[in-house]
Parts: structure tokens; sequence; C-alpha cells
């Protein structure tokens, strides 16, 4: 069905998904999951209009790119070549800068009743990313769970950090500063004033940051968090509304973001009415070469996988 027509006059397709006890819509521009309920219950943030996702979004939904998170000063250099992208965050380029992935619209490649697969080619230069990157994504409602896997091919060298940015909302309403969180991390990435990662990979034991055993969001630091976790082991979860959301991913990290700073002005939501769960490779990785490399050559073809599988 169509959801809208943006000023262009390009049409953006919503998919229908079901099986089992899960349903979600998707849209096709941006890759968005604009809901996904179990047994009835939507558990993201979703939005009412493609005029609401084009002017009061924080990227609900979405896929960021070509490069989710911040890269600092909008500059890095890959094989000697140094690369200048627009600044949207402060001294950082973020989640793709001005006109990322999230505000494209996305070609329908595949899809079933349980599963659609979407495709978008970004250009070379596109948003100041050497090369031409072909991605996709595959969204599949399968056995409790949402998986999503994506894959990236270019022609030229360049960097790439795919994420979904869906805020999730167990109990389909409210705030979530009761949800119960475990995050599989010994570590985590300590940022400085512009929430660029210093370079540490510091211990989360003794500091509010450790979630290895279970806490609720706003039992320490004032349940504002925006870090990214160095993952060690498998299964991340979030507990509340009588349902739990476990979180895999094939990815070194995920971004903990717990919605602070939603302002219920600029967005149809306000703090803490969803958290980020957003399993990626490190922000700033390509100024910062001890952590994992996010280059991508050609004749490469990358692929990863991130599961949220939901029990009562």
């Amino acid at each position: 069905m169509i959801f809208g027509t943006l000023p262009s006059g390009e049409s953006v397709e919503q998919v229908e998904l079901s099986s089992g006890r899960l349903r979600a819509e998707v849209l096709t521009y941006g890759a968005i999951v604009r809901s996904l309920e179990v047994s009835g219950r939507n558990v993201v943030l979703g939005l009412d209009t493609l005029e609401d996702y084009q002017t009061r979004s924080r990227y609900f939904g979405a896929v960021v790119g070509r490069y989710g998170n911040r890269i600092a000063n909008g500059r890095f250099t890959l094989d000697g070549v140094e690369y200048e992208l627009p600044l949207n965050n402060g001294a950082a380029s973020l989640h793709g800068g001005i006109e990322g992935f999230d505000k494209r619209v996305w070609s329908i490649e595949e899809r079933t009743d349980a599963s659609v697969t979407l495709k978008l080619v970004s250009p070379d230069g596109d948003e100041g990313y050497p090369g031409t990157l072909t991605a996709w994504v595959t969204y599949t409602l399968e056995d409790d769970a949402l998986r999503i896997d994506y894959a990236m091919e270019a022609d030229a060298p360049t960097v790439v950090n795919l994420t979904n940015h869906s805020y999730f909302n167990l109990k389909g309403e409210g705030d979530v500063r009761d949800h119960v969180v475990r995050l599989a991390a010994d570590h985590y990435l300590p940022v400085d004033e512009h929430k660029i990662p210093t370079g540490e990979l510091a211990p989360v034991k003794g500091t509010p940051f450790d979630f290895t055993e279970p806490h609720a969001v706003a039992e320490r630091y004032d349940g504002q968090y925006d870090h990214c976790y160095v993952l060690s082991g498998d299964g991340c979860t979030v507990t509340a509304g009588g349902l739990t959301m476990e979180v895999t991913t094939t990815e070194p990290g995920v971004q903990f973001y717990t919605g602070s700073m939603l302002d219920g002005v600029a967005t149809p939501y306000g703090p803490f009415a969803g958290l980020c769960l957003e399993t990626q490779h490190f922000p700033d990785s390509p100024n910062q070469p001890q952590f994992p490399s996010t280059v991508l050559r050609p004749g490469e073809r990358r692929t990863s996988t991130t599961a949220y599988t939901f029990t009562s």
C-alpha cells in the first residue's frame, strides 16, 4: 500500500509482515520499521504520516548510514586521502550526514508474507563518502523474532556502518525508565563533550555503566545513557510489561540510548518514551585504528545480522 508521496512525487510504500504473534509495518522511506506488534502490542515508536517522518523524526525505526553514529569533526582519512563530511551534530557528522539513508526511498527487491528485502544505491561522493555503495536490508519475522540482515558492497574503498534506530517500549506506552536492562558487555566507550569516543575501552565494573547484571534504566546515572558498549557475550535483554526482548548480533558493539533527548515538542514523543539498542561497529572508527575496521573494499561483501526475540 502507498503510505505517502514525497514533494518530489516519489511514492513511499508500506509493507505489512506477519508471522505467528508478530506483525510489522515497514516503509520504503528510510527502510523504517514503523510498527512491531507482539500479540497485538506495538513495541516500537512510530509516526502517523510521511510528513512527520520528514520533519519530526529522530531516526525512529530507520536504517541509518552510510555511517551510523558519530565521526569526529566530519573528517576521516582512507588510503592517504582525507574526506570531509557535513557536520550535523555539533562538531560531528552523525548517522550519515544531512541526507542520510534514513531520508532515502529504498526499492523493494523481494517480499513474502513474513519478510521484505530493500535495496539502496548510494553514489560516489554521497554526503562526502567515497565510492558507490549498494546496501541491502532484509526484515524477517520468524520464531517470535524480528531478524535484520544487512549486506553491503562498494566499487571503491569506503567506510560503512549500518544500524537500525528503532526505539523500543515493551509496555507499548509510558516511559522506559522502569525497563530492566542487561547488556553482555564488560567494557564501554567513554566519550568527550562531543560524544566522541576517547579511544579507551573502559571496564564497566564498579561504574553506573555496568549492566552485566540486570538494572532498571533509571536506577543510576539519571537514566541518561547514550553510550556504545563493547559486546563480550551474546544476548542483551530488556524486560518490561510482562515481555522480554533478547538482542543477539554479529556486530562488535551496541549503542544503548534511553531517549533522554526526545523533547515532546520537535518530536511527538517526550523524554524516555523509548530506548534504542543499536547494534553496530564503534563510533568514529575511521579515526581510531585500534577499533574494529569499518572499511569496505571492492570485491568484498560485508554481511551482518541482528535479531530481536520476544518472550512473555
